[in-house]
């Protein structure tokens, strides 16, 4: 009886995979859908102990690649790591996006996801989509969406959680969360706090935040939901290893806010939204370790990216879904320096140069049909209208066919554009501003094939990109110029071969007419799940194949295997403890140039649930 509940549980995860909400709006059969979307459900997004969903999110999704610099922290400005990249488009220019419920995560001054914000203990699960995402999530989903779902109760109850744990280089690390649901109302409230002295002299980090959501259910058809989630990390960052840095610390709070009404109904659903993205960031620049000066400034920046969303799906026919929608976005960006002693504000000399105050709008409206032909074949067509105030206005396209095969499989076809409008720093900020820049656009051409035997399912897709109108400075000024031609390949596969194993893995190449930063052109990952009586354990093995961390006349790259691995014991039903290994084969390499990572680390500790 313990082996059939257990293949059951195995079988509702695989049924939940096949449903998402990315790309679609409304929680769809992927089956029915022509983009390539990759489901990280929460139970993948803590067995590894990780309180920031990217590391675990970028193991599993091919194509995908996150940039790191030590044991914990990601930072901001100088030094950083923390950049996202999809099949060689990267999220630290604009050219992919972060959601949180379908909400877009981004600094509304440089325009790029904020990669230390997007914590697991608000996380359900993470949805990713590759390939533009332009026609329901407008700018920035260029390259494609990674799109964080909240958590939510969904039976009558109280849970509570505790995660404790410490390791390597002072590092520390505690969640506490409690989720209810009593009738028709729940609530989900959380807290974390982590730090870290890391590998290097002058990088420590520390983070804490909170999450909060309070739903309720009006009635059968209409609910509503509020939440908040607020997050404060300080970073130092300290030089490259031939460049060392002091003082270079930085102090950033960032929040995001909403307020969402769903309806529900037979032949109709939909949601109207309003949210706020916003951020304060505090940065000393520092100065070189040798025959430098402290700097008498910090830099400051406040940004916001405030909206309004609406759309509502509905069945006009049999085979058919149709969404309209609308969105409005305000994006302000103020930038400036103060004096250290005084708090005063310098906009002397080229400190006037260096700031910046920017309001800018985006209106934009969409259609997505999408039509079963037959019981074999579904069509879908998608277009917006998206109205920059300053940019302009951009027509945005996609089409899409599925044929699904008796035998289980999916071939999917699909074409669409993405674009990027130019952000505060490309047009007011710095001597290369040009408030006359358009938006980036790119065409991308995918085909796929996907297919469920039993337990075990794969994919396979192949794609072309090619992109123009990119932001580029030229002869200190910033232009529509640059191009990009991507192309590649990918597989993705998992196995639940009985109650105690299951595998998955991915792999991905990458051809780059003109090579990036944090993109390698091939990684595979291959993982392992154990689990009898009390004891798990997880183990992954990643290898990267010239990951370039820079490019041009100084061209350096990595290749690198990886091995991580958890083990947890559950030592009562209440209580489980973990040890996390992560580079357990002591690899010497760096992902960000001149920023060596460290060695084998561990960080060992216990989870309490009641």
């Amino acid at each position: 009886m313990a082996v059939s509940t257990a293949m059951m549980a195995q079988t509702d995860t695989l049924a939940l995979q096949e449903v998402v909400v990315t790309g679609t709006r409304q929680p769809t059969d992927v089956r029915h859908l022509p983009m390539t979307v990759t489901v990280i459900d929460r139970q993948t997004l803590t067995q590894n102990q990780q309180q920031n969903v990217l590391p675990t999110v970028a193991q599993h999704v091919p194509g995908m690649f996150v940039t790191s610099r030590g044991v914990m922290g990601y930072g901001v400005s100088g030094g950083a790591a923390g950049g996202i990249s999809v099949r060689g488009l990267s999220g630290s220019v604009g050219q992919m996006l972060v959601l949180v419920d379908g909400h877009p995560q981004y600094n509304g001054v440089y325009g790029h996801p904020i990669s230390d914000s997007y914590q697991t203990m608000m996380a359900e699960r993470v949805e990713v989509l590759r390939g533009p995402a332009s026609v329901l999530y407008g700018n920035n989903a260029m390259g494609g969406v990674i799109n964080i779902v909240t958590r939510g109760m969904h039976h009558d109850g109280v849970r509570t959680t505790v995660n404790l744990g410490a390791g390597s280089y002072g590092s520390v690390q505690a969640e506490v969360a409690n989720q209810l649901r009593s009738g028709r109302f729940g609530s989900t409230v959380a807290a974390q706090y982590s730090r870290s002295d890391n590998h290097r002299p002058n990088m420590g980090f520390e983070q804490y935040g909170g999450y909060v959501k309070l739903a309720y259910d009006l009635n059968d058809h209409w609910d509503v939901y509020a939440d908040l989630d607020l997050t404060h990390f300080n970073a130092s960052n300290p030089g490259s290893t031939d460049k060392l840095k002091l003082e270079a610390d930085q102090y950033i709070t960032r929040g995001v806010a909403s307020l969402v009404l769903e309806n529900h109904f037979a032949n109709t659903s939909g949601a109207l939204s309003i949210y706020d993205n916003f951020g304060r960031h505090k940065i000393n620049d520092g100065y070189d370790a040798v025959g430098g000066t402290p700097q008498s400034d910090y830099f400051r920046s406040k940004d916001a990216v405030a909206g309004a969303s609406w759309y509502q799906t509905m069945r006009l026919f049999r085979g058919n879904r149709l969404t309209v929608g609308a969105d409005y976005q305000h994006i302000y960006g103020r930038a400036y320096y103060t004096n250290r002693i005084t708090g005063d504000v310098n906009m002397a000399g080229k400190r006037k140069m260096q700031s910046a105050h920017a309001h800018e709008n985006e209106v934009a409206g969409y259609v997505d049909f999408r039509q079963d032909l037959s019981a074999y074949v579904t069509v879908d067509v998608g277009l917006r209208y998206d109205h920059h105030s300053q940019a302009g206005g951009e027509w945005v396209p996609q089409v899409g066919l599925v044929h699904r095969s008796l035998e289980g499989g999916e071939l999917k076809l699909s074409v669409a554009k993405g674009f990027r409008n130019p952000n505060a720093k490309d047009m007011y900020l710095y001597g290369t501003a040009n408030d006359q820049l358009e938006a980036e656009r790119l065409w991308n051409y995918e085909l796929s094939w996907r297919k469920r035997v039993g337990n075990f399912r794969y994919g396979v897709n192949v794609f072309y990109a090619k992109g123009d109108n990119l932001i580029q400075t030229v002869a200190g000024k910033n232009i529509n110029t640059g191009e990009i031609e991507n192309c590649g390949a990918e597989l993705e596969a998992d196995l639940r071969l009985n109650e105690h194993w299951s595998f998955n893995t991915n792999h991905s190449l990458l051809h780059m007419e003109n090579k990036v930063i944090a993109a390698p052109t091939y990684k595979g990952f291959m993982g392992a799940n154990y689990h009898q009586s009390k004891w798990t354990v997880t183990a992954g093995l990643q290898y990267l194949d010239h990951l370039y961390t820079a490019v041009g006349a100084n061209e350096q790259s990595e290749n690198v295997m990886l091995l991580n691995a958890t083990v947890n014991y559950a030592l009562t039903k209440d209580v489980a403890l973990w040890l996390r290994g992560e580079n357990l084969l002591a690899q010497s390499y760096e992902l960000n140039a001149g920023f060596p990572m460290p060695r084998a680390t561990f960080m060992a500790g216990v989870n309490i649930a009641f």
